[in-house]
Parts: structure tokens; C-alpha cells; sequence
């Protein structure tokens, strides 16, 4: 665990929390050269910035890989709101894969191309099938947009991709231990059945148990007679 001394401020998330990702890169560089990713996906936003300079660019600068921000939240620079053209947009997303370009005010295509000369810097993408909320996915570093969308949806079992996923769960789970907190509650076991009520009328098996064997008797017995010993049980 490290302890963050920078504060949080709106726009400079990366010189609260590069400095450790990077020092995590080195050591993986000088101990495990082997591991090295070729690609770094990063819980934030690349060129989808008030200054187009997000955590994810200013790590690939740093460490020299190629990045990818993947950002839950829509950032509302360059005129981009979370209004309602903007949710018709998500409600048309259909299935996994699907996508949309963010075009800011200034006319700059923050996503795929339009046909217009501008750059392309971010996209909306619906990652998976069951999930109704997209990624916002943009250009961090030595990445095109159009490889950085398909690589995000490659890695995504649900929601958000599985590095990303994996990552927060493994760091939760070390806190968790590092701490001693208590562990997630122990899921419910399934309520057992509960007997199925006879029809009125058939109390020998009002109980919800096996029928008695008097009675499966008298359902076998040709023509429906009662057998020897259910006219004995019914004359007690």
C-alpha cells in the first residue's frame, strides 16, 4: 500500500497517482522483464481532457508504452454533456461493440472519424451485451483510437475490462487483509422447499409427505376397489 499525500483536485489526477503506477512499472522493468505489458489500460481518461493531457497520456509519456484511458464516467470538457441527446445516443447502442463519437464545440471529433479531417481522440462504447452504461474510451499514448476500442472490448467479460477489473479486485482484497477488515458476507444458502399443499379433501397427505402405501394400493388395486388392508385401516 502506498499513502497519497497529493490532494485530489478535478484535472491533475496524475500527479496524485502516476508517481506509483510509474515506480510499479520500473520495478516490474528491472525484476520481471518478461512480464512487461504491451499495453497499458488505465482506470481514467487519455486526450478526453480539460488540457488533453489525462492520467493515461501522462503515464505512456513516463513509461514509454502504449496506453489506453478507460474512463466510467463521461468528462464533460469541450462542450460534451450528459444530457438528453446524449443518453438517446446510449439508448441506441444495441449490442456489444457498438459505439458512437463524442464531438466537442470547438469541432474537434473527440472519437472515431467522421469524414471530416479532424483527430480522433475518444469514444463511447457499449463493452458488453448485458450492460446499458458505455466506457468511454481515448487515446493515452502510441495507441490509434480504432485499435484502443477494439482491444477494450477484446478484454471484456463484463463491463469493464479485465485488467482494469482484476486490478481493483486484487487492491481491495490486499487492503482488506493489510487491515483486517471483515470479508464480504457469506452468501444466504437457498431456502429450502417448502411442501406443496394437497387439494382440499386428500388429508392423508395434507403432511406434504409420501403418499402412504394404503394408498398407493387403492390407485392400483383393478377397479378402483380398496385393498384388505386399507378397509381395515378405515374400520378403526
Amino acid at each position: 500500500m502506498v499513502s497519497l499525500t497529493a490532494p485530489y483536485v478535478s484535472g491533475f489526477l496524475a500527479f496524485r497517482e502516476v508517481p506509483f503506477l510509474l515506480e510499479l512499472v520500473q520495478q516490474l522493468r528491472e525484476k520481471e522483464p518478461g512480464l512487461m505489458p504491451q499495453v497499458l489500460l488505465v482506470d481514467g481518461n487519455g486526450v478526453l481532457h480539460h488540457r488533453g493531457f489525462g492520467v493515461a497520456c501522462h503515464l505512456g509519456v513516463l513509461t514509454d508504452l502504449p496506453c489506453v484511458g478507460v474512463a466510467k464516467k463521461l468528462l464533460q470538457v469541450d462542450g460534451l454533456e450528459n444530457n438528453a441527446l446524449h443518453k438517446e445516443k446510449i439508448r441506441l447502442l444495441q449490442t456489444r461493440g457498438d459505439s458512437f463519437p463524442l464531438l466537442g464545440d470547438s469541432g474537434t471529433v473527440l472519437g472515431m472519424p467522421t469524414g471530416q479531417p479532424s483527430p480522433s481522440l475518444s469514444q463511447a462504447l457499449r463493452s458488453h451485451d448485458r450492460s446499458t452504461r458505455p466506457l468511454y474510451i481515448s487515446v493515452g499514448h502510441r495507441m490509434s483510437l480504432e485499435a484502443a476500442v477494439r482491444l477494450t472490448c477484446c478484454c471484456c467479460r463484463f463491463r469493464i475490462p479485465e485488467p482494469v477489473r482484476q486490478a481493483d479486485i486484487c487492491s481491495r482484497e490486499h487492503i482488506r487483509k493489510s487491515l483486517g477488515l471483515p470479508g464480504p458476507p457469506t452468501p444466504r444458502s437457498p431456502k429450502a422447499q417448502r411442501p406443496v399443499a394437497c387439494p382440499k379433501g386428500d388429508s392423508g397427505e395434507s403432511s406434504g409427505g409420501a403418499p402412504s402405501p394404503q394408498r398407493q394400493a387403492d390407485r392400483t388395486t383393478p377397479g378402483g376397489r380398496r385393498s384388505t388392508a386399507q378397509h381395515q385401516v378405515g374400520q378403526r
